[in-house]
């Protein structure tokens, strides 16, 4: 027993570290921090569980006045008490589902985005025991749920919205539908969250997914960065045309 346990130890430590070695190539630092757009942050939280990386999701509050009942990682808005976008996630991931802040070992920022209220987001990503138990704040969280991280590469339900910013950006929205056997009930994977699932499934297995993304798969690191700053280039020329 003692002996299968250190093997599964030793197998769970090597997935993570691999899964590090790559996010840390990705890592953006705080490279975009200083782009004049209000800051928000959300927490990606990775965990190890039967061999393979697992994603923690919540699904929001139906009492919440923005999105409520949609699918999102942890996080939110930038309060003046935190330090950068790492505390902001942090800070966030306790308030909403109870997780501690020295129980996350964060790795990396990786490539921002830019919401619809044109915050700009960017997301952390950490590991979290699989041990851990969310509490979650019910005025803001109404479940929280883990999905295969090789989902967002090989999903079994999966469509793309092709979509059009208020900028007149044209981009494509991935749609994922996940069953989840565990709650009985199924959660759709959409919008700026799924864009950030995919992407870090992206980085981190480097293989082709079942369906197309808007990067050079062979230049992954300079076609996301080039991505995110033609979107905020079409918002920033629409803030400036508005003054």
């Amino acid at each position: 027993m003692a002996a299968a346990e250190r093997e599964d130890g030793l197998g769970r430590e090597s997935i993570k570290e691999r899964a590090r070695l790559r996010l840390r190539e990705f890592d953006v630092g705080d490279r975009f921090s200083h782009l004049p757009l209000p800051k928000a942050s959300v927490l990606l939280p990775l965990m190890v569980r039967e061999g393979k990386l697992h994603l923690l999701l919540t699904l929001r509050s139906m009492q919440l006045r923005r999105s409520p009942g949609q699918v999102c990682f942890p996080g939110g808005k930038s309060e003046a008490i935190d330090k950068d976008e790492i505390d902001t996630a942090l800070r966030e991931a306790k308030e909403e589902v109870g997780l501690q802040p020295e129980k996350v070992e964060v790795i990396c920022r990786l490539v921002p985005g830019i919401d619809k209220m044109n915050h700009l987001v960017t997301p952390v990503v950490g590991f979290i025991e699989d041990t851990f138990q969310a509490t979650p704040n019910p005025d803001e969280v109404s479940d929280v749920f883990v999905v295969p991280l090789e989902y967002f590469v090989k999903p079994l339900n999966y469509k793309t919205l092709p979509y059009k910013t208020s900028t007149g950006y044209l981009s494509r929205m991935h749609c994922f539908i996940y069953d989840d056997h565990e709650h009985k009930m199924s959660f759709k994977i959409w919008g700026l969250t799924a864009h950030f699932a995919v992407f870090l499934a992206l980085v981190i297995f480097g293989k082709r997914p079942t369906f197309e993304v808007d990067y050079d798969l062979d230049d992954l690191i300079s076609s996301s960065e080039k991505n995110f700053m033609n979107l905020y280039a079409s918002i920033y020329k629409r803030k400036k045309s508005n003054l």
